[in-house]
């Protein structure tokens, strides 16, 4: 009996050595592994960007007037009836139409006013009127004394002198008459005016050919906005609608100073995230001029205005139009064959980069030598081989020498 209490004893504290030691036994430290592979890489800058028409022609107001209402909404007004995205003609379509502006309501003291300027216009008139009567009178007096003074010279009972005279008279008399018609005819049109002034306003009938202004598109395309739909008083120059080509599509990328000054014209562009097929681009031109560009967190950025062409035909970005959101990423450096470790797997070693590779299911600090990165991939010019694995975000666990394994995924 005594035996067995001590067999029992002895492997209690054997369970309990055992399990001490597997308690404190270093285990593997679980990381994620990713591999080096040897393929294609391209280092890209990708941005958001825009859509862009290249030519957007603005339809002003010429003169200051009524517009009439430009899109209807059955549609019922003819020519003058345009709605957004409709296709205009150049020359032909008629995209507004502009009415006088009625005359002004008059209040009571300025009718009184207009009244007394009317009555004093026809005032002048009877007066211009009489003038012209009594230089009628006039004139043929002097020319009674005309003919007297000619019989009286051919019979040499008068002098020269005296025709001379009388021949003056007629002529600086039928000046004078002509002079006065003229001022008459002042009188009668100022006279009309007053009057025209104290007449109620009138509806212009937009039927009358003489009546308005009709607008005609300047260029071929769509409707792009309309600014002014509903019919109201517009001022000379006020935006009424825009017009474009949809098919003259351009894309336009605000991009960073530090990074424009990488782009060269002529770099290939993949366009994606605007909710087609990815298309292909070519930058254009990188402009010269940068402007501060507030980003979304508040911080001033100076930005440089990059303009991308479309390669692809106009079928395959048919429902693309202007000012609409894309994704480009413009092509800085490619290449057929990199070797190349996730950019998660690196840290820094004093100047040098270096990785945790896995050796005999250990992790070994390994510096390497980098080339071109982009944010996911970095190229790899020395310490690695393709097929080296790597550990991605290793943690304040892993160290050179310490004993890891593949984290399973739960």
């Amino acid at each position: 009996m005594v035996w067995f209490k001590r067999a029992f004893w002895l492997l209690g504290v054997v369970v309990a050595v055992a399990a001490l030691i597997w308690f404190v036994w270093p285990r593997p430290v679980p990381v994620d592994l990713a591999t080096t592979t040897l393929g294609p890489m391209q280092v890209t800058i990708d941005e958001e960007a825009r859509t862009n028409l290249r030519h957007v022609y603005t339809v002003t107001a010429p003169v200051t007037g009524i517009v009439l209402r430009i899109a209807n909404p059955d549609g019922t007004a003819g020519e003058m009836s345009v709605h957004v995205s409709d296709h205009v003609i150049a020359g032909e379509t008629v995209v507004a139409v502009l009415q006088p502006m009625p005359p002004a309501l008059i209040d009571a003291r300025s009718r009184q006013e207009l009244d007394a300027a009317a009555t004093a216009a026809d005032a002048a008139v009877q007066l211009a009127e009489a003038e012209v009567m009594r230089m009628a009178a006039t004139l043929q007096l002097a020319r009674d004394n005309l003919t007297r003074a000619e019989t009286l010279s051919t019979t040499n009972a008068g002098s020269a002198k005296s025709l001379e005279v009388a021949r003056t008279d007629v002529a600086v008399n039928e000046a004078g008459l002509a002079s006065a018609k003229a001022q008459t005819d002042v009188r009668r049109s100022e006279a009309e005016a007053a009057r025209a002034r104290l007449d109620p306003a009138t509806a212009i009938s937009p039927n009358d050919p003489d009546c308005c202004i009709k607008l005609r598109a300047p260029a071929s395309g769509v409707v792009l906005a309309i600014n002014q739909e509903s019919e109201g008083i517009v001022q000379a120059g006020t935006p009424l609608l825009k017009i474009g080509d949809p098919t003259d599509l351009e894309i336009v990328a605000d991009l960073l100073s530090t990074e424009a000054v990488k782009v060269k014209p002529g770099a290939a562009v993949v366009i994606d995230g605007w909710g087609g097929a990815p298309l292909k681009g070519t930058v254009v031109r990188v402009e010269p001029n940068g402007f501060v560009k507030i980003s979304a967190l508040g911080i001033e950025e100076m930005r440089v205005r990059t303009v991308i062409d479309l390669v692809d035909p106009p079928q395959d970005w048919s429902t693309l139009g202007n000012d609409f959101r894309v994704i480009v990423h413009i092509s800085l450096w490619d290449t057929a064959s990199a070797l190349t470790v996730p950019v998660a797997a690196l840290f820094r070693k004093g100047d040098d980069w270096a990785v945790f590779a896995l050796r005999d299911g250990r992790a070994r600090t390994t510096v390497v030598e980098l080339g071109h990165r982009n944010e996911r991939v970095a190229e790899v010019q020395s310490g690695l081989v393709a097929g080296d694995e790597v550990i991605l975000h290793p943690n304040d666990r892993v160290a050179d020498g310490v004993a890891v394994a593949q984290r399973e995924v739960q």
